[in-house]
């Protein structure tokens, strides 16, 4: 690593700590030659798989279009940026663990509607129903049952106040 103060390449690490969970590693550094101390960041550079549209095109993994996709979803919803940002992660997460280099486009819509389903019920019909196109009412019914199905019982905000009482 080269020293900013004076340019030379001799540094020497005094210190190593985990940062962020893991996803960094926190180096505290001094120079060989001007003796100044200095903190590196360092970060694991993984790429994403491309995706495999449904015409097979190929396509990079694009962080926006992912967040964009999920917000249309979560609108005028009671979810936070904090748990979007956190799902996003989730999601990319499984993609790079996969090991693949190509994905299909359906393994991340897939991947969002699985996020979708623990953020907000709402979210994820929406979701689905343009996800999956639907056409009439009794698609919608069918993917509220699923939800049903699949849902783990949670108190209400209205069962929870009446708790509280």
């Amino acid at each position: 690593m080269r020293c900013p103060f004076c340019g030379t390449q001799d540094t020497k690490v005094v210190d190593s700590r985990l940062v962020s969970e893991g996803a960094q590693v926190r180096r505290r550094r001094t120079c060989i030659h001007c003796q100044e101390r200095f903190t590196t960041f360092e970060v694991a550079e993984l790429q994403m798989p491309k995706l495999i549209k449904s015409d097979g095109s190929r396509e990079s993994f694009d962080d926006d279009k992912l967040r964009n996709g999920i917000l249309k979803a979560i609108e005028k919803r009671p979810v936070s940026m904090e748990a979007v940002e956190t799902a996003i992660t989730r999601i990319k997460e499984k993609m790079q663990a996969t090991g693949e280099r190509e994905l299909p486009s359906r393994w991340t819509g897939e991947a969002v509607m699985e996020e979708l389903q623990r953020l907000d019920q709402v979210a994820y019909v929406r979701f689905a129903s343009v996800y999956r196109s639907f056409k009439d009412i009794s698609e919608f019914r069918e993917a509220i049952d699923r939800l049903e199905s699949h849902s783990v019982a949670l108190p209400t905000a209205i069962e929870e106040d009446k708790d509280d009482a």
